[in-house]
């Protein structure tokens, strides 16, 4: 089946510590723990997380508990997205299709709606006051949307562990295609996210390693964590830029493949700046960067047989009968010296379940319409990227799940 027929980002427009009890499962996939890690200095809770390709979505979700009682539901989390929702009863505009029951608020406890006077309503994306409700609404880059009352909510991160009072939009209009995802985590720098709601009880960390294949956890850790080993975690400064307050930008000036640097000028990726987002499936380059990967890419590939192209992908190759498969290594280099080396998945990617043996170069050249450079989930494959968002810096870990 093809699953990159979607591959815009779900961000809005407008090792570690094991888990501190039995996490939520994740629909199809078994639960797997991540390495036993040194214990964290504060207090953490971490979560696994999966690729969401059961609930037909390209991004990568946990399952948490929402209300109280609290009903579980698996969202998307997205670290270029501040408001977390999920779809809620009675659906008064349109709901789509998920995996779980719809939330249903009468039948939770600890439900409430955010007053329109209340701080958070004027944090809100598109929020509005209707009979003195706050109301928000989320846009997004694809096209989707969800619209709704934003509301206060106990949020389950474990069965034990959990966040009274979360700020949230209980979803009546729904629109676009998240897949059978019942929702959305934001993770980014806003005051709504759940990292920013997070950070009195938790500090203001977190992290999360994506898994490098379909069948397989990563994590998601609200608060501290200890990576296997610290002196392998590279740190780079967190930019903040005016016009994208809630998006997290690192200042990348060179790519290195296989020991060679791209011969592009720092100021290709520094004018515009580079964005790193866990709601966007691929990575974007400026055209000129994105052709001289590609053409060393291909110069060191000669020995295997070129497949046709797999949009968006141009460059592909089939590896029919090879026992193993040998590519450059690639690596992101930052200003202040610090370096994040891509796992083998972050390089090439192997598009189409039925057509196992073809594998293409994970990297597509940036649109004109596109402010700025993207890295994307794919390429964070198999690296604990941590976001120290108090430090203002954000590490990388690799070969951690």
């Amino acid at each position: 089946m093809n699953r990159l027929s979607t591959l815009l980002r779900r961000s809005s427009v407008s090792s570690a510590a094991p888990p501190s009890a039995d996490p939520f499962p994740i629909p199809g996939i078994p639960i797997s723990y991540p390495p036993v890690a040194p214990p964290a200095e504060a207090p953490s809770v971490t979560i696994p997380d999966s690729t969401g390709t059961s609930l037909d979505t390209l991004e990568f979700v946990v399952t948490v508990g929402f209300g109280t009682p609290a009903q579980t539901y698996t969202v998307i989390f997205d670290t270029g997205s501040d408001v977390s929702w999920i779809q809620c009863l009675p659906c008064s505009g349109h709901c789509y299709k998920q995996h779980d029951p719809i939330f249903d608020p009468t039948k939770s406890a600890t439900y409430s709606v955010v007053p329109c006077g209340h701080p958070q309503c004027a944090a809100a994306d598109g929020s509005k006051c209707s009979n003195g409700t706050c109301l928000y609404k989320v846009e997004y880059g694809d096209g989707s949307s969800s619209a709704g009352v934003l509301s206060h909510e106990t949020l389950s991160l474990t069965s034990t562990r959990a966040l009274p009072g979360f700020a949230f939009g209980c979803g009546q209009t729904n629109l676009g295609d998240f897949g059978d995802v019942d929702g959305l985590i934001g993770l980014g720098r806003g005051q709504l996210s759940l990292s920013s709601q997070a950070a009195a009880s938790f500090g203001g960390t977190f992290s999360y390693c994506l898994p490098s294949d379909n069948t397989t956890h990563g994590y998601l850790t609200i608060g501290p964590t200890t990576p296997a080993s610290n002196d392998d975690v590279q740190y780079t400064a967190m930019v903040q830029k005016q016009d994208y307050p809630s998006f997290y930008f690192v200042e990348l000036v060179s790519i290195d493949i296989g020991g060679y640097i791209l011969p592009v000028p720092p100021t290709l990726f520094t004018d515009d700046g580079t964005f790193l987002d866990s709601g966007t499936i691929l990575t974007y380059l400026p055209p000129e960067a994105y052709t001289a990967l590609r053409d060393r890419f291909k110069f060191t590939m000669t020995q295997y047989k070129p497949a046709p192209a797999y949009d968006p992908f141009d460059t592909c190759y089939d590896f029919t009968g090879q026992s193993a498969i040998f590519i450059p290594a690639v690596s992101f280099k930052f200003s202040d010296g610090s370096v994040f080396d891509l796992s083998f998945f972050g390089i090439l990617i192997f598009p189409d379940d039925t057509a196992p043996a073809i594998g293409c170069l994970g990297f597509v050249a940036r649109p004109s319409a596109m402010p700025f450079t993207i890295v994307g989930n794919m390429q964070q494959r198999n690296t604990e990227v941590i976001y120290d968002v108090a430090a203002e810096k954000i590490g990388f870990a690799s070969a951690s799940c």
